[in-house]
């Protein structure tokens, strides 16, 4: 069968199949039937192709929508929408990205934290405002377990609601973190009010709990931001990694980032830059980011979660919200 070329119509239509499929389904009934729609829609997708690779996307597509003219209630609205403010759409996809900053996340990558030597030293790449580089600023729920936010952020932080199974080595306090810092191409600011409302947009329109705690956390950020950097995860990482204090664990760290760095050869230089440098690298994609890693999952490919691996070694599955975590057995 030939590959669809990145860009194309087919590779656009497939994109969109599987996002309805993988991500939204189950999860927004109309992100589900808004990406199905432009899947089989000869005018959007020509539409979606007008534009450069990287500004394709779904999520992209739907919050620059939802920025220009609010939440199409119907795939005719969406149509009628495209096809009057089209010059609109495409200025907020060419001028934006798709940087959720899902601070829920948090609660997937705690446990792979809690493992590592403390005290820490992280620095995110694709840190978009920041928000994930505050694990210790907020408070857990694993069901089984909880952890409270420190007491200095109790009364406003938000409570990351998390799924875990019960291999997963549920941390029983927060990380002890000394350090932080972020990169990213286009850094958003928690005192900017457009950069804020523009998060919010990409929030999932029937996701109201996680519009509120995206606000909490932003809340939070804004008594004491984390410094992220403008730069590029491929040229600056060096850079970034030996601007870190000595003495500490430093985690190199990013989750839905790297599947935007669209050849595999540069995601794994970035991800030997990373080891070579002296760091733990935890990963938290999409499996087709890091093929190799995925193959030493034993079991089927889950198309609906995130591969987390440290060091290149896969250790969980994990909710793209963060919502759940399902750890290996390895024995």
């Amino acid at each position: 069968m030939t590959r669809s070329v990145r860009g194309s119509r087919d590779y656009i239509a497939e994109q969109y199949r599987r996002f309805a499929r993988n991500e939204a389904h189950g999860q927004s009934p109309i992100y589900e039937a808004l990406a199905e729609h432009v899947a089989r829609s000869d005018k959007l997708l020509a539409f979606l192709a007008s534009l450069p690779a990287d500004r394709q996307q779904p999520n992209l597509l739907f919050a620059a929508v939802r920025h220009v003219v609010g939440l199409p209630p119907n795939v005719r609205a969406l149509d009628e929408a495209v096809e009057r403010d089209a010059g609109a759409i495409a200025a907020v996809m060419r001028s934006r990205k798709t940087q959720t900053n899902e601070p829920a996340r948090c609660a997937v990558l705690l446990p792979a934290f809690a493992r590592l030597p403390q005290p820490l030293a992280i620095l995110e790449v694709g840190a978009s405002a920041g928000l994930c580089l505050l694990p210790d600023r907020y408070g857990y729920d694993y069901g089984r377990h909880s952890i409270a936010p420190p007491e200095e952020t109790r009364a406003i932080a938000p409570i990351f609601r998390c799924d875990a199974n019960d291999l997963t080595p549920l941390p029983i306090a927060l990380p002890q973190i000394e350090w932080r810092a972020g990169i990213d191409l286009n850094p958003l600011s928690v005192a900017s009010a457009m950069d804020m409302e523009w998060l919010e947009t990409l929030v999932w329109p029937e996701q109201s709990a996680r519009r509120e705690r995206l606000r909490a956390a932003i809340e939070i950020s804004r008594q004491g931001p984390p410094r992220v950097f403008r730069g590029d995860l491929l040229k600056d990482l060096e850079t970034a990694i030996r601007s870190a204090p000595p003495a500490r664990t430093l985690v190199v760290f990013h989750t839905a980032v790297l599947g935007y760095v669209s050849g595999q050869c540069e995601r794994d230089g970035f991800a030997r830059t990373a080891q070579a440098l002296g760091a733990a690298w935890i990963s938290n994609e999409a499996p087709h980011v890091y093929p190799k890693i995925a193959a030493k999952v034993t079991g089927p490919v889950r198309r609906d979660c995130f591969l987390l691996a440290v060091n290149g070694e896969p250790v969980a599955w994990t909710g793209p919200h963060g919502q759940s975590i399902d750890w290996f057995d390895r024995g």
